[in-house]
């Protein structure tokens, strides 16, 4: 595959018009960039020169699960200063709700337009997305998923937070210890079709069917779709449902907060039992006044930070997302890259009243 310059990148008016009516964006006119296609996942775009020269001058952008959101807003700012230290050109877009997919859609859409070299997305959605991000890839953007994957095929690497594995058996293994093995437990998620989630909690219920944990029983998952007010409301009618749960694992940053909040205020307070993944800013308080023992996460910002260096990468032909391949990601170190063109920081951290001062994000 060749390295288009910048006039072969560009196509006509017309072109650009029919891909515009063919996305469905809103935008008209303008023009799109044009390279060997990208799409195809991991088998996108050719053979890596791990070697090669890094380009600067680079657009890259960050569309999150939802903007305004702490975490996001934690791993973005990883993302942008990667981006910039590495000498391109950062932006941030998406939606205020983490279940917009069709604003998402958008957003791929107008990025696409607007010429950007490569983008980082967080899918809401594991398929939703994947039209519109085959339509970039072979308009000669990188993709990059981080955090939440989409379908294999319709990115070219995903910077997992972690081993989406670990991070479903530990929070299991986290609880049970709280509890004392034994007991009703509930799981408060995010969005119904949140990749990750779904991910982690197969891996959750594949943990429970361990005989270490014969005395828990998971009678409920409910989902309040990281937003506060909504994961605050399904946390008080899990208790409501089932006077007699012992814990809850809340794998999502919002719903983990919300949580801890509604139990801070009540009598279940230090009764029932909190864990998942949560920032230590977010949590610090209630880890101090007893609501929570001990939760866990990675730090978002070298997520996004890795997600940025993948970008970069993969839009200058050092990797290309197969297996096997050797990410060079300045202080964050040297990662291989797994099967289906997966990378991850690193494992998760468990915060307890030992540690987590130590922590700021």
């Amino acid at each position: 595959m060749f390295t288009p310059t910048a006039g072969s990148r560009r196509l006509t008016l017309a072109l650009a018009t029919v891909t515009a009516l063919a996305l469905g964006a809103t935008a008209c006119g303008g023009t799109t960039k044009d390279s060997a296609s990208k799409d195809g996942g991991t088998a996108a775009a050719g053979k890596a020169d791990p070697n090669a020269e890094t380009k600067k001058d680079l657009t890259v952008a960050f569309l999150p699960k939802q903007v305004n959101n702490p975490y996001f807003t934690t791993a973005d700012n990883g993302g942008k200063k990667a981006v910039e230290e590495l000498g391109s050109t950062y932006k941030e877009v998406g939606t205020s709700s983490g279940t917009d997919t069709a604003g998402q859609v958008s957003y791929v859409n107008t990025l696409t337009q607007q010429q950007v070299d490569a983008m980082a997305v967080s899918a809401q959605d594991p398929g939703a997305l994947c039209t519109a991000l085959k339509q970039a890839m072979k308009n000669g953007v990188s993709v990059v998923t981080y955090d939440s994957d989409t379908n294999k095929d319709c990115r070219q690497v995903f910077v997992s937070p972690a081993s989406a594995e670990d991070l479903g058996r530990t929070q299991v293994q986290l609880l049970s210890e709280q509890i004392g093995g034994k007991g009703e437990i509930a799981i408060l998620s995010a969005a119904q079709t949140a990749t990750n989630q779904n991910t982690w909690i197969d891996f959750m219920k594949d943990e429970l069917k361990k005989p270490e944990y014969k005395g828990i029983k998971l009678v409920k998952v409910a989902y309040g779709d990281d937003d506060a007010q909504k994961s605050f409301q399904q946390t008080q009618g899990l208790l409501q449902e089932h006077p007699d749960l012992k814990g809850i694992i809340s794998p999502t940053t919002v719903g983990i907060k919300a949580a801890a909040q509604y139990l801070s205020g009540s009598k279940y307070k230090g009764k029932v039992k909190l864990t998942g993944l949560g920032t230590p800013n977010d949590m610090r308080a209630y880890i101090k006044n007893g609501t929570v023992d001990a939760f866990e996460l990675w730090d978002p910002a070298k997520l996004g930070a890795l997600a940025a260096h993948a970008a970069v990468a993969l839009e200058s032909g050092r990797i290309t997302g197969a297996k096997g391949e050797t990410l060079t990601a300045g202080d964050l170190g040297t990662f291989t890259i797994g099967e289906d063109g997966v990378v991850s920081p690193g494992e998760p951290t468990v915060f307890d009243k030992s540690n987590i001062d130590k922590f700021d994000f």
